[in-house]
């Protein structure tokens, strides 16, 4: 599948609420690495996670891709994605994230996605604490220095 379709239908499907689409586009071992709830593996959970995870506390989902790369192994895209948050302290704000997306390509379907996103704007736009977002960082910091490409930062 071209990128750009891929990318097109990628991001519609979670805009509909359409997990059984979005999860069509991973192979059936595929994995969705997602920045707020962590790892769903296996097209039946990366469906739920869209249906039901993402659709918890939010709606009127709005994701683009742009400017999309690709050697047919890997696929690297830049995207603007916002929701509407139904998180009490937002009052309905529209949250709005950046990032990157990158994915590993099997066959043309995705077997993982991964991304690299600037939360600090949605947290801001729904109107959380410091010390909740401190707690957040604290959390992804962790995360960060567990991955075993970060080992030899953390050597003296």
């Amino acid at each position: 599948m071209q990128p750009e379709i891929m990318l097109r239908e990628f991001c519609r499907a979670v805009e509909q609420r359409d997990g059984r689409a979005f999860a069509a586009l991973f192979t059936e071992g595929g994995v969705y690495h997602d920045v707020f709830y962590g790892a769903f593996a296996g097209r039946a959970k990366i469906a739920d996670m869209v249906d039901d995870w993402f659709y918890r506390t939010a709606t009127d989902f709005r994701w683009d891709m742009h400017d999309p790369v690709s050697d047919g192994r890997t696929l690297y895209a830049r995207y603007t994605f916002s929701y509407r948050s139904l998180l009490p302290e937002a009052n309905g704000a529209r949250a709005m994230f950046e990032g990157v997306a990158i994915m590993t390509l099997q066959d043309g379907l995705i077997a993982e996605y991964t991304e690299v996103a600037n939360v600090a704007t949605g947290f801001v736009d729904m109107n959380f604490a410091p010390e909740r977002m401190a707690k957040i960082f604290v959390k992804q910091s962790a995360a960060l220095k567990a991955r075993p490409e970060m080992q030899r930062h953390l050597a003296d």
